[in-house]
């Protein structure tokens, strides 16, 4: 007999990337279930009891009925599904189910209860041929109409799966051409100072030499990570700070305010974050011994956002541009917002240029 037990699992007749679940102990216990319990109901037993061998025979043959009736609508479904959608052929899909289901079921179901009365002995019932069959095709139809519904609710997760992978997948490929960016603009500016250096002070030259192999290990380091924690960036930082004094002195400053030390170890910040903000500073404003230019780093936060590292400088526009890479803010923008998921903030304006970066919380 048929079931209102839950839906069937894709098989492997299913339609190419179709979803499943498992239901083969659902199967047998409805198969089981109603195979037992509907004989009963209806009276198709008559006074035949479990003292007859034919009463054992009959609950075999039902629930064999009950079996047949659930794999024969159960290969129907995945046939029809191979062909047709609810999308593009709703009608057509709904009439299929039905005229499948009924022109299935109710054939089925007429032929099992004819061949019970005619090796039971029992005189045909049509009263409860007309019960069955009727109760068999609604029966149908409902765990039918379950069976589609949840294949769609399986289908909607894993399509909203689908669209994350990918979605995750463009965001790590745009992620990774965008570290690709910042590897040769960062080597650009610092073999044109080596080569300043080394034109004018060979003996800064080669502790300049010495210390960007440290600062560039970092680079490297940091461009297999999107995030990096800030304590390791603060030296990163510093380091990259004494790259720039061994070509200009004391014209360029760094100052950071005693919260961020204290607050580093919280937080994690796209990798060379501080340092493009150090360097977009030096690149277009002037600076002297006379008159530094400072960059001052301290942690900021906005009523309901989170915490921000903040740098800020004064703007003294160059009269004459340094050669650029291209890239820069709107490099380390991007990756703000594909890693934190928080945008950079721009502010110009009051005689100061301020940025600030957003910090996402150490795991």
């Amino acid at each position: 007999m048929a079931s209102l037990n839950p839906p069937l699992p894709a098989s492997p007749a299913a339609a190419p990337g179709a979803v499943g679940f498992d239901d083969r102990a659902t199967m047998a216990i409805g198969s089981l279930g109603f195979g037992l319990a509907i004989p009963r109901l209806t009276g198709l037993f008559g006074p035949l009891g479990p003292r007859d061998g034919v009463w054992w025979l009959g609950m075999a043959g039902f629930i064999a009925l009950a079996a047949a009736i659930w794999l024969g609508n159960r290969w129907l479904l995945f046939k029809q599904r191979q062909h047709f959608d609810w999308f593009n052929h709703p009608l057509r899909k709904l009439s299929m189910l039905v005229v499948a289901n009924v022109l299935y079921t109710a054939p089925v179901t007429l032929l099992g209860l004819l061949a019970w009365f005619a090796v039971s002995g029992l005189p045909v019932d049509r009263g409860a041929l007309q019960v069955v069959v009727l109760t068999n095709v609604i029966c149908v139809l409902f765990v039918t109409h379950g069976y589609e519904t949840m294949f769609l609710i399986r289908e909607r997760e894993s399509d909203l799966v689908r669209v994350e992978r990918l979605d995750r997948m463009r965001v790590q490929a745009e992620l990774a051409a965008l570290k690709t960016q910042v590897d040769p603009h960062f080597l650009f500016n610092s073999l044109n100072t080596l080569g300043h250096l080394i034109q004018h002070d060979a003996q800064r030259g080669r502790e300049f030499c010495d210390t960007l192999a440290d600062v560039y290990r970092y680079v490297l380091d940091s461009g297999r990570r999107d995030l990096v924690p800030l304590a390791d960036e603060l030296a990163f930082v510093r380091r990259y700070h004494r790259l720039l004094e061994l070509r200009s002195g004391g014209a360029i400053r760094l100052a950071v305010d005693a919260a961020v030390e204290r607050d580093a170890a919280r937080w994690r910040v796209p990798p060379l974050a501080l340092q493009a903000l150090l360097e977009n500073a030096v690149k277009h404003n002037q600076a002297g011994a006379d008159e530094p230019l400072e960059l001052a780093i301290s942690l900021h936060a906005n009523d309901g956002a989170a915490p921000a590292i903040r740098a800020v400088n004064a703007l003294r526009p160059r009269r004459s541009a340094l050669p650029s890479a291209g890239v820069g803010l709107a490099n380390l923008a991007a990756r703000c917002g594909l890693v934190t998921g928080a945008a950079l903030a721009v502010h110009e304006g009051g005689g100061v240029f301020r940025v600030d970066v957003p910090l996402k919380a150490a795991a």
